[in-house]
């Protein structure tokens, strides 16, 4: 039975059923029987006793924090306010896997959204859509990477750039080149320590 489960999970993220040798990752949405949208990120890797997947339930509805509720000690509340009305610059938002780093970028980007300002995001995978926010998500099977997506988004005439993660060397570079070049560029590197 379980084959079936995977290869029905495989179906519905759009995957390749076939695969069994490769990680493979996706999503896919479904509505409740009470109407609600829920929406799945699937990761997929092969073990030695078969395919081991996990779900990750997305939130469909972004939920609004300030960074007070966030944790934000008052200080670095204002310290974080003195560089959101900065227009161009970097801010990274740094910590482990599961500390809070997207919900933190989500949180600046609801504060900065405005219809005069031109947000773009290149993220993997977008988490959660925002209204007015141009986001794009990272495909690497036609070569959409943070790098290509972020050289696109900078022809885009942004005001505010967010790259979901900066992952490697070339991201980062043309992201610095970014925020060197009047752009207020917005991202999260994973870091499991402040060292």
């Amino acid at each position: 039975m379980y084959p079936a489960i995977i290869s029905r999970i495989k179906i519905l993220s759009e995957l390749d059923i076939s695969e069994k040798r490769l990680p493979q990752d996706g999503q896919f949405s479904y509505q409740t029987k009470t109407g609600q949208k829920i929406s799945l990120r699937v990761s997929i890797i092969p073990t030695v006793y078969g395919e081991k997947t996990v779900l990750r339930i997305l939130q469909t509805q972004l939920t609004k924090f300030n960074l007070d509720e966030l944790g934000f000690l008052p200080e670095d509340q204002q310290a974080v306010g003195r560089i959101l009305t900065r227009t161009h610059g970097m801010f990274l938002v740094t910590g482990p896997t599961g500390s809070g780093k997207t919900t933190t970028l989500y949180t600046i980007l609801g504060i900065l959204n405005r219809p005069d300002i031109n947000i773009v995001t290149i993220e993997d995978p977008v988490e959660n859509k925002i209204h007015r926010v141009n986001q794009i998500q990272v495909n690497s099977d036609i070569n959409l990477t943070f790098a290509s997506g972020l050289r696109s988004i900078l022809r885009q005439d942004p005001d505010i750039v967010m790259v979901g993660e900066i992952r490697d060397k070339e991201t980062s570079v043309i992201a610095i080149n970014a925020a060197m070049t009047g752009h207020l560029v917005f991202s999260s590197v994973h870091a499991n320590n402040a060292s």
